[in-house]
């Protein structure tokens, strides 16, 4: 990303590389190009994900909680009967992922920004104590469970992945989340993150470790002038 927005990879003779991946619709090079496909007119900002309608050649949607939600259920019909029964917001459950999601996302998810982008001293100080103390309250919860809710994968897990598993190689030293390393300090985060990750190929082939870390440390310029992306910490994952 740059301030232009999000870029595809320009070379079309590879799918993925370090540099991204192409968009094989349409050849664009920018993200950009999708919306105003579906709105000539559009004037907001141009976000990730994007749930694209092939057909309709439009935009469904562009937040991931909602696009979550979607993923879940409505493409049911279009899948194998293994894969419709996973649910990961069953009904049951519906209140308690509602409740640590929102707390989760102020403090982990957003957190973790608030943290990164602050421009004032009293601002990091006060965000960053809440990240790192909802860390110790999600620690307490693993303790007793493999999973964040009902001892089974939801969408809470999914949602807490995808922050966590750039906590170390990115956020600890670009957001200077550094009070402490899941790595180091806390063993049941860290054990459920790489159970998730060697564990379950959902999680192993969407994760790519080159695109988190240089997408932040390059895209960034207030941050990180230089663009300058750190070799550690290494290995990105430790092992089971």
């Amino acid at each position: 990303m740059d301030d232009k927005g999000w870029r595809f990879n320009d070379d079309k003779t590879s799918k993925t590389d370090e540099n991204g991946t192409v968009d094989d619709l349409y050849d664009f090079n920018r993200l950009s190009q999708l919306y105003y496909k579906a709105n000539p007119d559009y004037v907001g900002r141009f976000t990730v994900p994007v749930l694209w309608d092939k057909k309709l050649k439009t935009i469904v949607n562009n937040e991931s909680s909602e696009i979550l939600r979607m993923l879940n259920t409505e493409f049911n019909s279009l899948v194998g009967e293994k894969e419709a029964k996973i649910d990961l917001y069953p009904e049951e459950l519906r209140e308690s992922i509602d409740d640590l999601n929102s707390w989760v996302y102020d403090t982990v998810n957003n957190g973790v920004y608030k943290t990164g982008f602050a421009t004032k001293q009293e601002v990091y100080d006060e965000e960053v104590v809440k990240v790192f103390a909802s860390l110790e309250r999600i620690e307490k919860i693993l303790e007793k469970s493999k999973y964040l809710v009902g001892n089974v994968l939801t969408e809470a897990d999914v949602r807490l992945y995808v922050t966590l598993i750039r906590f170390d190689p990115v956020y600890h030293q670009h957001f200077k989340c550094n009070i402490k390393m899941l790595r180091h300090d806390y063993p049941n985060i860290h054990k459920w993150m790489r159970e998730l990750y060697w564990g379950n190929e959902a999680f192993s082939k969407t994760t790519n470790f080159d695109h988190i870390k240089k997408h932040y440390t390059k895209s960034h310029v207030a941050i990180n002038p230089h663009g300058i992306t750190p070799l550690g910490p290494v290995p990105n994952i430790l092992p089971l």
